[in-house]
Protein backbone atom coordinates (compact mmCIF):
# COMPACT_ATOMS: atom_id res chain seq x y z
CA UNK A 1 0.00 0.00 0.00
CA UNK A 2 1.70 3.33 -0.81
CA UNK A 3 1.63 5.88 1.69
CA UNK A 4 3.26 9.04 2.30
CA UNK A 5 6.86 8.69 3.21
CA UNK A 6 9.45 11.38 3.38
CA UNK A 7 10.56 11.27 0.43
CA UNK A 8 7.30 11.17 -1.30
CA UNK A 9 6.42 14.39 0.66
CA UNK A 10 9.52 16.14 -0.12
CA UNK A 11 8.69 15.27 -4.04
CA UNK A 12 5.16 17.00 -3.51
CA UNK A 13 6.32 19.71 -1.63
CA UNK A 14 8.53 20.35 -4.35
CA UNK A 15 6.36 20.10 -7.03
CA UNK A 16 4.33 22.71 -5.71
CA UNK A 17 6.76 25.14 -4.01
CA UNK A 18 7.79 25.61 -7.91
CA UNK A 19 4.28 26.70 -8.67
CA UNK A 20 2.21 28.79 -6.28
CA UNK A 21 3.33 32.21 -7.37
CA UNK A 22 3.55 31.01 -10.77
CA UNK A 23 1.46 33.57 -12.33
CA UNK A 24 1.13 32.70 -15.91
CA UNK A 25 -0.50 30.30 -16.99
CA UNK A 26 -3.55 31.49 -15.28
CA UNK A 27 -7.08 30.88 -16.30
CA UNK A 28 -8.96 33.04 -14.22
CA UNK A 29 -13.19 32.86 -13.06
CA UNK A 30 -13.97 36.55 -13.63
CA UNK A 31 -16.28 38.28 -14.63
CA UNK A 32 -15.60 41.82 -16.00
CA UNK A 33 -17.87 44.52 -15.21
CA UNK A 34 -15.59 46.76 -18.03
CA UNK A 35 -12.38 47.94 -18.98
CA UNK A 36 -10.51 48.79 -15.64
CA UNK A 37 -11.60 45.27 -14.54
CA UNK A 38 -8.92 43.75 -17.52
CA UNK A 39 -5.87 43.40 -15.07
CA UNK A 40 -3.30 40.90 -13.71
CA UNK A 41 -4.59 38.28 -11.63
CA UNK A 42 -2.40 38.93 -9.13
CA UNK A 43 -4.12 42.58 -8.67
CA UNK A 44 -7.79 40.81 -7.91
CA UNK A 45 -5.79 37.72 -6.01
CA UNK A 46 -3.33 38.60 -3.98
CA UNK A 47 -2.50 35.44 -2.27
CA UNK A 48 -4.43 32.91 -4.67
CA UNK A 49 -2.86 34.56 -8.17
CA UNK A 50 -0.42 30.77 -8.55
CA UNK A 51 -1.28 27.47 -9.86
CA UNK A 52 -2.97 27.87 -13.14
CA UNK A 53 -5.85 28.63 -11.01
CA UNK A 54 -7.80 29.90 -8.11
CA UNK A 55 -8.57 26.47 -6.66
CA UNK A 56 -5.64 24.96 -7.84
CA UNK A 57 -3.46 27.68 -5.24
CA UNK A 58 -5.79 27.12 -2.29
CA UNK A 59 -5.75 23.73 -2.57
CA UNK A 60 -2.07 23.57 -3.28
CA UNK A 61 -1.36 25.67 -0.15
CA UNK A 62 -3.47 23.05 1.93
CA UNK A 63 -0.56 20.39 0.46
CA UNK A 64 2.18 22.18 1.40
CA UNK A 65 1.09 22.83 4.77
CA UNK A 66 -0.15 19.18 5.43
CA UNK A 67 2.72 18.04 4.81
CA UNK A 68 4.95 20.66 6.80
CA UNK A 69 2.96 19.57 9.78
CA UNK A 70 3.25 15.99 8.93
CA UNK A 71 7.36 16.09 8.19
CA UNK A 72 8.22 19.05 9.61
CA UNK A 73 11.99 18.00 8.60
CA UNK A 74 11.31 17.99 4.87
CA UNK A 75 14.12 20.04 3.03
CA UNK A 76 11.74 22.37 1.89
CA UNK A 77 10.37 23.15 5.44
CA UNK A 78 12.07 26.53 5.59
CA UNK A 79 10.47 26.91 2.05
CA UNK A 80 7.35 26.37 3.19
CA UNK A 81 7.30 28.50 6.34
CA UNK A 82 9.19 31.61 4.56
CA UNK A 83 6.38 31.50 1.85
CA UNK A 84 3.61 31.34 4.45
CA UNK A 85 4.69 34.02 6.00
CA UNK A 86 5.30 36.13 3.35
CA UNK A 87 2.06 35.19 1.71
CA UNK A 88 -0.81 34.11 4.30
CA UNK A 89 -1.06 37.78 6.02
CA UNK A 90 -4.17 39.82 6.86
CA UNK A 91 -3.66 42.39 4.62
CA UNK A 92 -3.01 40.32 1.76
CA UNK A 93 -6.71 38.03 2.95
CA UNK A 94 -8.54 41.17 2.84
CA UNK A 95 -7.64 41.51 -0.72
CA UNK A 96 -9.07 38.20 -1.42
CA UNK A 97 -12.07 39.07 0.62
CA UNK A 98 -12.69 42.32 -1.39
CA UNK A 99 -13.15 40.31 -4.29
CA UNK A 100 -15.92 38.63 -2.94
CA UNK A 101 -18.09 41.94 -2.42
CA UNK A 102 -17.65 42.70 -6.83
CA UNK A 103 -20.45 42.24 -9.00
CA UNK A 104 -21.24 39.04 -10.51
CA UNK A 105 -18.96 37.22 -7.55
CA UNK A 106 -21.38 35.13 -6.05
CA UNK A 107 -21.06 32.19 -7.72
CA UNK A 108 -17.31 33.15 -7.84
CA UNK A 109 -15.25 29.35 -7.63
CA UNK A 110 -18.88 27.48 -6.13
CA UNK A 111 -19.18 25.36 -4.55
CA UNK A 112 -15.14 23.51 -5.30
CA UNK A 113 -12.87 26.45 -3.99
CA UNK A 114 -15.25 26.82 -1.51
CA UNK A 115 -15.06 23.75 -0.15
CA UNK A 116 -11.13 23.70 -0.42
CA UNK A 117 -10.56 27.27 1.04
CA UNK A 118 -12.18 25.67 4.49
CA UNK A 119 -10.16 22.97 4.28
CA UNK A 120 -6.82 24.94 4.03
CA UNK A 121 -8.11 26.90 6.67
CA UNK A 122 -8.72 24.18 8.83
CA UNK A 123 -5.00 22.88 8.20
CA UNK A 124 -3.62 26.18 8.90
CA UNK A 125 -5.58 25.93 12.23
CA UNK A 126 -3.56 23.03 13.47
CA UNK A 127 -0.08 25.18 13.29
CA UNK A 128 1.13 27.14 15.99
CA UNK A 129 1.47 30.00 13.49
CA UNK A 130 -0.78 33.11 12.97
CA UNK A 131 -1.76 32.06 9.33
CA UNK A 132 -5.03 30.78 10.40
CA UNK A 133 -6.01 33.96 11.91
CA UNK A 134 -4.98 36.03 8.95
CA UNK A 135 -7.01 33.61 6.69
CA UNK A 136 -10.39 33.13 9.06
CA UNK A 137 -12.32 36.49 7.41
CA UNK A 138 -11.75 34.82 4.33
CA UNK A 139 -13.06 31.12 5.64
CA UNK A 140 -16.02 32.87 7.65
CA UNK A 141 -17.44 34.44 4.18
CA UNK A 142 -17.46 30.92 2.25
CA UNK A 143 -18.64 28.88 5.30
CA UNK A 144 -21.70 32.09 4.97
CA UNK A 145 -21.94 31.54 1.24
CA UNK A 146 -22.56 28.18 1.99
CA UNK A 147 -24.88 28.49 4.16
CA UNK A 148 -26.93 30.99 2.02
CA UNK A 149 -26.95 28.69 -0.77
CA UNK A 150 -27.62 25.10 0.36
CA UNK A 151 -31.19 25.98 1.37
CA UNK A 152 -31.54 26.89 -2.02
CA UNK A 153 -29.92 24.59 -4.04
CA UNK A 154 -33.02 21.85 -4.60
CA UNK A 155 -31.09 19.26 -6.48
CA UNK A 156 -27.46 17.91 -6.00
CA UNK A 157 -24.89 18.37 -8.38
CA UNK A 158 -23.54 14.97 -9.43
CA UNK A 159 -21.40 15.67 -12.54
CA UNK A 160 -17.64 14.42 -12.00
CA UNK A 161 -15.82 18.73 -12.10
CA UNK A 162 -15.59 21.75 -10.16
CA UNK A 163 -19.74 21.87 -9.27
CA UNK A 164 -19.68 18.58 -7.70
CA UNK A 165 -21.75 19.10 -4.67
CA UNK A 166 -20.63 15.90 -2.38
CA UNK A 167 -16.86 17.02 -2.77
CA UNK A 168 -16.95 20.62 -1.59
CA UNK A 169 -19.55 19.66 1.04
CA UNK A 170 -17.01 16.42 2.44
CA UNK A 171 -14.32 18.98 3.00
CA UNK A 172 -16.28 22.15 4.02
CA UNK A 173 -18.33 19.88 6.72
CA UNK A 174 -14.73 18.50 8.20
CA UNK A 175 -13.73 22.35 8.68
CA UNK A 176 -17.38 22.91 9.85
CA UNK A 177 -17.32 20.08 12.76
CA UNK A 178 -14.24 22.14 14.49
CA UNK A 179 -15.15 25.48 13.35
CA UNK A 180 -18.66 25.97 12.73
CA UNK A 181 -21.17 23.34 13.82
CA UNK A 182 -24.22 24.51 12.82
CA UNK A 183 -22.78 24.90 9.33
CA UNK A 184 -22.15 21.05 9.54
CA UNK A 185 -25.69 20.35 11.17
CA UNK A 186 -26.96 21.96 7.45
CA UNK A 187 -24.52 19.77 5.64
CA UNK A 188 -25.43 17.00 7.38
CA UNK A 189 -29.45 17.55 6.67
CA UNK A 190 -29.03 18.78 3.07
CA UNK A 191 -27.14 15.33 2.51
CA UNK A 192 -30.04 13.36 3.77
CA UNK A 193 -32.17 14.97 1.68
CA UNK A 194 -30.30 14.79 -1.76
CA UNK A 195 -29.02 11.48 -1.16
CA UNK A 196 -30.77 8.99 1.42
CA UNK A 197 -32.81 7.44 -0.72
CA UNK A 198 -30.44 6.62 -3.95
CA UNK A 199 -30.44 2.99 -4.68
CA UNK A 200 -28.64 1.10 -7.48
CA UNK A 201 -26.09 3.57 -8.95
CA UNK A 202 -25.46 2.45 -12.36
CA UNK A 203 -21.96 4.95 -12.14
CA UNK A 204 -21.52 5.47 -15.96
CA UNK A 205 -18.68 7.29 -15.89
CA UNK A 206 -16.29 8.70 -15.70
CA UNK A 207 -16.61 11.72 -18.67
CA UNK A 208 -13.57 12.70 -21.20
CA UNK A 209 -13.08 15.44 -18.84
CA UNK A 210 -14.08 14.44 -15.11
CA UNK A 211 -11.84 14.58 -12.45
CA UNK A 212 -14.16 12.70 -9.23
CA UNK A 213 -16.26 9.88 -8.93
CA UNK A 214 -19.96 11.24 -9.00
CA UNK A 215 -20.85 7.74 -7.38
CA UNK A 216 -17.83 8.05 -4.79
CA UNK A 217 -17.88 11.12 -3.83
CA UNK A 218 -21.61 10.95 -2.67
CA UNK A 219 -20.38 7.45 -1.18
CA UNK A 220 -18.02 9.19 0.65
CA UNK A 221 -20.31 11.88 1.88
CA UNK A 222 -22.96 9.78 3.26
CA UNK A 223 -19.70 7.89 5.24
CA UNK A 224 -19.61 11.11 6.69
CA UNK A 225 -22.86 12.26 7.49
CA UNK A 226 -24.64 8.58 8.40
CA UNK A 227 -23.88 6.20 11.70
CA UNK A 228 -21.88 3.48 10.20
CA UNK A 229 -24.42 0.50 10.87
CA UNK A 230 -26.50 2.76 8.80
CA UNK A 231 -24.66 3.66 6.28
CA UNK A 232 -23.36 0.35 6.40
CA UNK A 233 -27.34 -0.11 5.06
CA UNK A 234 -27.43 2.77 2.79
CA UNK A 235 -24.06 1.55 1.05
CA UNK A 236 -24.89 -1.72 0.06
CA UNK A 237 -28.22 -0.18 -1.39
CA UNK A 238 -26.50 2.29 -3.00
CA UNK A 239 -23.83 -0.05 -5.34
CA UNK A 240 -25.37 -3.63 -4.53
CA UNK A 241 -23.02 -5.49 -6.70
CA UNK A 242 -19.90 -3.90 -5.04
CA UNK A 243 -18.73 -6.95 -3.81
CA UNK A 244 -18.54 -8.36 -7.43
CA UNK A 245 -16.50 -5.99 -8.74
CA UNK A 246 -19.72 -3.82 -10.49
CA UNK A 247 -20.40 -1.62 -11.71
CA UNK A 248 -17.10 -2.35 -13.46
CA UNK A 249 -16.38 1.59 -14.37
CA UNK A 250 -15.59 2.23 -10.67
CA UNK A 251 -12.93 -0.66 -10.31
CA UNK A 252 -10.85 0.57 -13.39
CA UNK A 253 -8.49 2.95 -13.81
CA UNK A 254 -9.56 5.72 -16.31
CA UNK A 255 -7.05 5.60 -19.46
CA UNK A 256 -4.92 9.17 -19.82
CA UNK A 257 -4.62 9.75 -23.57
CA UNK A 258 -2.70 12.89 -23.78
CA UNK A 259 -1.92 14.90 -20.19
CA UNK A 260 -0.95 17.81 -22.48
CA UNK A 261 -4.97 18.31 -23.12
CA UNK A 262 -5.86 19.87 -19.59
CA UNK A 263 -9.35 18.58 -19.91
CA UNK A 264 -8.44 14.91 -20.83
CA UNK A 265 -5.23 15.74 -17.94
CA UNK A 266 -7.83 15.80 -15.49
CA UNK A 267 -8.18 11.60 -15.86
CA UNK A 268 -5.34 11.39 -13.75
CA UNK A 269 -7.44 12.85 -10.92
CA UNK A 270 -10.72 11.12 -10.98
CA UNK A 271 -8.15 7.93 -10.75
CA UNK A 272 -6.61 9.65 -7.82
CA UNK A 273 -9.68 10.71 -6.63
CA UNK A 274 -11.24 7.26 -6.86
CA UNK A 275 -8.48 6.20 -4.92
CA UNK A 276 -9.19 8.34 -2.14
CA UNK A 277 -12.67 7.27 -1.88
CA UNK A 278 -12.10 3.47 -2.06
CA UNK A 279 -9.90 3.61 0.36
CA UNK A 280 -11.72 5.41 2.98
CA UNK A 281 -15.13 3.89 2.06
CA UNK A 282 -12.86 0.54 2.59
CA UNK A 283 -11.94 1.95 6.44
CA UNK A 284 -15.38 2.80 7.28
CA UNK A 285 -17.08 -0.64 6.01
CA UNK A 286 -14.53 -2.48 7.40
CA UNK A 287 -14.04 -4.22 3.91
CA UNK A 288 -10.52 -4.29 2.83
CA UNK A 289 -11.40 -5.96 -0.36
CA UNK A 290 -11.97 -1.80 -1.32
CA UNK A 291 -8.41 -0.92 -0.60
CA UNK A 292 -7.48 -3.12 -3.52
CA UNK A 293 -9.04 -0.94 -6.36
CA UNK A 294 -7.99 2.30 -4.46
CA UNK A 295 -4.31 0.00 -5.28
CA UNK A 296 -4.91 -0.41 -8.81
CA UNK A 297 -6.34 3.27 -9.24
CA UNK A 298 -3.11 4.86 -7.26
CA UNK A 299 -0.74 2.80 -9.78
CA UNK A 300 -2.18 4.04 -12.61
CA UNK A 301 -1.34 7.78 -11.92
CA UNK A 302 0.94 8.64 -9.27
CA UNK A 303 3.83 8.15 -11.76
CA UNK A 304 2.53 11.05 -14.07
CA UNK A 305 1.35 13.99 -11.86
CA UNK A 306 5.42 15.89 -13.21
CA UNK A 307 4.28 14.45 -16.92
CA UNK A 308 3.25 17.78 -17.71
CA UNK A 309 2.44 21.20 -16.34
CA UNK A 310 -1.45 20.95 -16.63
CA UNK A 311 -1.36 18.12 -14.32
CA UNK A 312 1.31 19.23 -12.04
CA UNK A 313 -0.44 22.18 -11.04
CA UNK A 314 -2.62 20.55 -9.55
CA UNK A 315 -2.56 16.36 -8.88
CA UNK A 316 -0.40 16.19 -5.99
CA UNK A 317 -3.08 17.55 -3.72
CA UNK A 318 -5.30 14.67 -4.86
CA UNK A 319 -2.63 12.14 -4.51
CA UNK A 320 -1.97 13.38 -1.07
CA UNK A 321 -5.76 12.74 -0.43
CA UNK A 322 -5.59 9.65 -1.42
CA UNK A 323 -2.28 8.42 0.41
CA UNK A 324 -3.34 10.33 3.64
CA UNK A 325 -6.08 7.72 3.56
CA UNK A 326 -3.40 4.80 4.12
CA UNK A 327 -2.48 5.45 7.93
Amino acid sequence: MTTVTFELASRFARLTLGHLEQQYPYKMDHVLGGPEDARPPIHFHPIFHGSFDWHSCVHGWWQVMTLLRRHPRLPEASAIRAKADRMLTAEKAAGELAYLSRPYATGFERPYGWGWLLSLHGELARHEAPWATALEPLARAFAARFRDYLPRLTYPIRVGTHFNTSFALIHARGWALEHEPELAALIDARARDWFGQDRDCQAWEPGGDEFLSSALTEALLMSRVLPSSEFAAWFDAFLPRAAQGEPATLFNPATVSDRSDGKIAHLDGVNLSRAWCWRALAKALDRPALAEAADVHIAASLGHIDDHYMGTHWLASFALLALLEAG
